[in-house]
């Protein structure tokens, strides 16, 4: 029974959960926007927050196991230990459950494009399918196959585009069936944060990345480059946040979100001063989590 409760413990763990509260922010915040207008039902909320954890979690495990038959996790990776670094778990099972958490994706995302559009929106259903396809394929080649595109510096592309734009603007068209513009700065805002979250994640695995040849942004910048590039996605994000509250005032509670500004100011400042990309490690969490707490209070605010 404990061998049991090890191994499930152990497969909780690889899952990666504390990365899970950023990837359904967007949903949140998209969520509270549809209820605005009106359109939120909780049957897609219900099933988008899962369809999106579905896909984090096949993310996390694709990139433990593309990392770790690469040999990019090491002995000199900073960040917490991976699965098949530490010799836990085996490449064949993570990859048998690669394809189990493939097949559950792409069952949520059926459901809740069927719960979402049913037979009425075709030209829609057929946008979400292929949407769905393609977060699955994303997930899959960040770190996995010999041309994965995390190893060409094209993650914080992905990760603005699904994490930002997909995320919050695509969940709202779940709801509303139409696009509306009050979407477009939080999605922005958000997608900037989360590449910042990636950024940081990649600054401090910038010594053990280039020597694995991860060619992630930060090593194609250089560490000092890579700390403008990411004063300026915090920076951006700020300016697009504000400029939200201020196009869609109603109440001083729109505004609520700014709070967050506080924890992101002071982020700035701590990865000005850490020099070493290994004392960059407690910030992740961090800005991870002012992410989170800004979405949820863009999209509560704009509720009040």
């Amino acid at each position: 029974m404990d061998s049991i409760m090890n191994k499930v413990s152990l497969w909780i763990s690889t899952m990666r959960l504390r990365t899970l509260p950023l990837s359904i922010s967007g949903i949140i915040l998209a969520s509270c926007l549809a209820e605005y207008n009106g359109y939120f039902k909780w049957k897609i909320g219900i099933l988008a927050i899962l369809t999106t954890l579905s896909f984090q979690i096949l993310s996390n495990l694709a990139n433990d196991y593309g990392d770790g038959i690469k040999g990019t996790d090491n002995n000199g990776r900073i960040g917490p230990e991976r699965a098949i670094q530490s010799g836990k778990i085996s490449p064949d099972e993570m990859f048998n459950a690669i394809k189990i958490n493939v097949l559950i994706s792409i069952g949520l995302a059926f459901l809740l494009i069927f719960c979402a559009f049913g037979v009425k929106h075709f030209l829609l259903t057929l946008l979400f399918f292929i949407l769905g396809i393609a977060s699955v394929v994303g997930a899959i080649k960040y770190t996995v196959g010999s041309n994965a595109y995390g190893y060409r510096g094209l993650g914080d592309l992905f990760v603005f585009v699904f994490f930002g734009l997909v995320s919050v603007i695509g969940c709202y068209v779940l709801y509303a069936k139409t696009i509306d513009h009050v979407v477009f700065l939080p999605a922005c805002t958000v997608g900037l944060l989360s590449v910042g979250v990636l950024n940081l994640n990649n600054m401090r695995d910038i010594v053990s990345d280039e020597k694995s040849n991860k060619l992630t942004l930060a090593v194609k910048f250089g560490i000092k480059n890579a700390r403008i590039y990411h004063y300026a996605l915090i920076g951006l994000a700020i300016l697009l946040s504000a400029l939200f509250g201020i196009l869609y005032y109603t109440s001083p509670y729109n505004l609520i979100f700014m709070v967050a500004y506080i924890p992101l100011l002071i982020h700035i400042k701590k990865v000005s001063i850490n020099k070493e990309p290994k004392l960059l490690d407690p910030e992740l969490k961090k800005i991870a989590l002012t992410t989170v707490l800004l979405a949820i209070l863009m999209g509560v605010g704009h509720l009040l």
